[in-house]
């Protein structure tokens, strides 16, 4: 495992040799001091950028191309490895990291892979004359900022069209868990990636990755994590007119319908809610389901969220395993306290797992609390295994319901009726609908949301044109122009 930082193809200490310890969040115990970078580490890392920028953005994107399905090739040979990582660095089950992240994390760099000479320019009809092309430009070195909840599958999400667009990178992972980044780099190393193109620092963020919104020489800030930082992010960036692409957080509408299939929309919604323990911006964190099935539904869906199996992640049986740290464990029990004081009934789970075995780790049982939708715990993200129940009566009130929070990221329904389901996809305040489903993502669709849930696209041909500026070229081919002014 590699624990230094990643500069100019080398792994590198840390200016001042200070680290970071990551721990096991299923018992506390250290898997790695990793080394911490502050301020003078990030500028070693752009300045390497910078230095790798001219020879990568000018070489051929095909063979940039190849360069990303090379990594995606090694990723799946190293998958065993890499999802055992994940477990252990995140607390994700061994079941979720093999058999959706690391593969997510393939998927994505083979897809920019692929598009990296497919990413076209276009030509513009001007006047007779002339020819006028236009021709995606990299913007140069992008800063990253990788949050701590998938942070393998994010670290594809975020490097595979800044590279295959001809950009070099300052990546800097959550400080909580760097393991897997680091050795993505170490693969990329491997596989033949030019020295500087890719940086990685890990470090905190008031220190490194501040430095990363300042720096002068970095073009593009892409950051995802919570609004509150992101707003930070986006002021501090402005003071050099920096571009900021931010992903931020959630509070997923998750509405069922009377005619909908209860069965699939019970296993969907727990899916969409317990999924990584809940630790998602998309998690479908407020059930708002109809209310003569609202009893039904919740019958079944509390029995299902009662019998999933809480235990440590490196068991292939377990199927939901720690929150990422103690602090943020801390932080949901907190919001189930604030939702028994404001009148909610919590209808299962609210406490730690009485299990001795999990009693050192981050544990917090499948909780789901009946509350009105103007309370806290359903208006502000708590991002864990917790969802809110609201019900209604008609299409109109559930989707005042559904619009009545400040975030606009992912939402989903559950119905058989056609045209209702295309009709309140249409007025969801959402960047992402799922209809009979949730939470389904894939490297061509576009992810990001409206409102607090911030600005710009990760996925797809958006997520390239968010890391190139379009750049129009005048050809005058045979244009006779009279001169604008005669006496010259």
């Amino acid at each position: 495992m590699q624990t230094r930082l990643f500069i100019g193809g080398e792994f590198v200490d840390s200016v001042d040799g200070d680290t970071i310890d990551v721990l096991d969040p299923h018992d506390g115990s250290l898997i790695a001091a990793v080394a911490q970078a502050k301020a003078a580490d990030v500028d070693r890392a752009v300045t390497a950028a910078t230095k790798a920028a001219d020879g990568w953005s000018r070489m051929a994107a095909a063979d940039r191309g190849r360069l990303l399905l090379r990594l995606a090739d090694a990723i799946e040979a190293d998958a065993e490895n890499l999802a055992l990582l994940e477990c252990r660095d995140t607390g994700h089950p061994i079941r979720d990291t093999r058999n959706l992240d690391v593969p997510r994390t393939a998927a994505t760099f083979r897809y920019f892979g692929g598009m990296a000479d497919k990413f076209q320019g276009s030509v513009v009809p001007v006047e007779a004359g002339f020819l006028d092309y236009v021709v995606p430009q990299p913007l140069g070195v992008i800063g990253q900022i990788v949050p701590w909840n998938f942070p393998v599958m994010f670290c594809s999400w975020k490097m595979g069209p800044a590279l295959a667009a001809g950009n070099t990178l300052v990546l800097k992972p959550a400080e909580l868990t760097p393991c897997s980044a680091l050795r993505i780099a170490e693969l990329m190393a491997e596989v033949g990636f030019p020295p500087g193109v890719v940086n990685i620092v890990p470090g905190y963020g008031p220190t490194a990755g501040q430095r990363i919104v300042e720096h002068p020489q970095i073009a593009k800030v892409s950051f995802t994590g919570s609004t509150a930082v992101g707003m930070g992010v986006a002021r501090d960036a402005a003071a050099s007119l920096k571009q900021v692409h931010l992903e931020l957080g959630g509070k997923g509408a998750n509405i069922v319908f009377e005619d909908a299939n209860l069965a699939a929309a019970v296993g969907g919604t727990a899916f969409g809610i317990f999924h990584n323990q809940g630790q998602a911006c998309i998690a479908a964190s407020r059930l708002i389901v109809h209310e003569s099935i609202a009893e039904e539904f919740l019958e079944r869906f509390i029995a299902l969220a009662a019998s999933i199996k809480v235990g440590d992640p490196k068991d292939s049986g377990t199927e939901m395993g720690p929150l990422t740290s103690t602090a943020h464990r801390d932080r949901v029990l907190a919001y189930i306290d604030i939702a028994r004081q404001e009148g909610g009934e919590v209808l299962t789970g609210g406490t730690a797992p009485s299990d001795p075995a999990l009693a050192d780790g981050c544990y917090v049982e499948p909780t789901v609390v009946r509350v009105d939708p103007s309370a806290r715990v359903a208006c502000e993200e708590v991002f864990g295994p917790f969802m809110t129940v609201h019900t209604f009566s008609s299409d109109e009130e559930a989707l005042r319901i559904a619009n009545s929070v400040d975030y606009g990221l992912g939402g989903g329904l559950w119905t058989t009726n056609l045209s209702r389901a295309h009709r309140v996809a249409r007025d969801l305040r959402a960047g992402m609908v799922w209809i009979n489903s949730y939470k389904r993502v894939n490297p061509g669709s576009p992810f990001g949301g409206i409102g607090r849930s911030g600005y710009g696209r990760e996925m797809g041909f958006e997520a390239m044109r968010e890391v190139t500026e379009p750049k129009a070229v005048w050809v005058n081919v045979d244009a006779q122009l009279p001169p604008f002014y005669p006496r010259g």
